[in-house]
């Protein structure tokens, strides 16, 4: 199985069978947080739902397509990191994360998305990374913001939340010559893929 560990903390992991309840009961404890900014929270209403999930994310990984990992902070699935729009021939791929309540405020997203930008462009040779956020959820944008992405405008009406309504996106992108140019030197990812 994928596992990469980003730091002595936090590692990011393909789901395992064991953690479709876990994953569901962290989902259920913080659906009216994920309410707010993402619109699949209402649609995975029982365990069956994120099993499905779980199963067709391993058929995404297996055929190159996708990459949905568990954020694991200390031991403890806190959310989720993944891919979307996985385009390998155009050497583009969009990342998405979300993460339980409890665990804001620990950086713990910043260094999982360096992890996964490390491995998506380093590993999987990557040319585009973006990151597309609610222009309202504030602590979403600060981390490509804080990761060195550009903004690269406002997307009206893209995207539709757990109210049914739609909210503007910004849309913000990494370069692999510009992730290569911000790191101080080849070895500064520590973390490992198992």
């Amino acid at each position: 199985m994928f596992c990469l560990t980003v730091d002595d903390e936090i590692e990011l992991g393909l789901l395992e069978d064991h953690h479709v309840e876990t994953l569901f009961a962290l989902v259920d404890a913080n659906r009216e947080h994920l309410r707010r900014w993402l619109a699949w929270v209402d649609d995975n209403t029982d365990v069956e739902h994120t099993r499905q999930f779980r199963h067709a994310s391993l058929m995404d990984f297996a055929n190159g397509t996708g990459l949905s990992t568990g954020i694991f902070y200390r031991g403890q699935l806190v959310g989720m990191l993944g891919t979307a729009k996985m385009n390998p021939a155009d050497r583009l791929v969009e990342l998405g994360y979300w993460l339980a309540a409890e665990a804001e405020g620990r950086g713990i997203v910043t260094r999982a998305c360096r992890a996964a930008l490390a491995y998506l462009f380093d590993q999987r040779g990557f040319n585009r990374v973006q990151i597309r956020c609610a222009t309202g959820n504030t602590r979403s944008c600060a981390i490509p913001e804080r990761l060195g992405f550009t903004r690269e405008g406002v997307l009206r009406q893209e995207g539709r939340v757990g109210d049914g309504s739609f909210v503007d996106l910004v849309m913000y992108s990494l370069l692999a010559e510009e992730w290569q140019a911000g790191q101080s030197s080849p070895d500064e990812f520590a973390g490992s893929i198992k």
